[in-house]
């Protein structure tokens, strides 16, 4: 019988076996933010992108976040009827439209940082400044290498990345 992991590093089958729970875990979260917050809350994530990127056209914010069309159309009503994005005419294309932060969104985006870096200090409280600085680069390279190999038309190769000197989204 032919062994799929044969030949693969040990430390990549624990990966491996580690990446099913840390989504199962990110899926626990995001239930629990739903439960919260609801339809608000996943529509909000798209401020992230949106603010870090500037103005993108809707078909473009979609496959940025791999998400559907109808979806992020729906997330994208929600964000403007609050006032927090709106539409203006795309200088390339009048007939076209991009998506723009507004002062309410940028302070939304406020509040949702500060909301997961207070979780993430808690999660992380006991661990060292040099643990955290090694995981966040370690995990930075991971999400590259992740990032690498899905389709995306609309960004350059390091504009998801969450390096410092680089762009964010959600």
């Amino acid at each position: 019988m032919n062994n799929p992991t044969a030949g693969v590093p040990r430390d990549v089958g624990v990966l491996g076996e580690q990446l099913p729970r840390f989504m199962r875990l990110m899926h626990g979260l995001k239930s629990q933010h739903a439960a919260e917050g609801g339809r608000d809350r996943a529509a909000h994530v798209l401020l992230f992108p949106l603010c870090r990127l500037g103005p993108l056209r809707q078909g473009a914010l979609a496959d940025l976040v791999h998400a559907d069309p109808s979806t992020v159309s729906r997330h994208v009503t929600l964000l403007v009827e609050q006032g927090l994005v709106r539409r203006a005419a795309d200088e390339s294309d009048g007939r076209a439209s991009n998506l723009v932060v507004t002062d309410a969104g940028r302070a939304q985006l406020d509040k949702l940082r500060a909301e997961r870096e207070a979780y993430l200090g808690q999660v992380t409280a006991d661990w060292t400044d040099d643990e955290l600085q090694t995981f966040t680069a370690l995990f930075d390279r991971l999400l590259d290498g992740i990032a690498a190999t899905l389709p995306s038309d609309a960004l350059p190769p390091d504009s998801m990345s969450t390096a410092p000197d680089r762009t964010v989204t959600a």
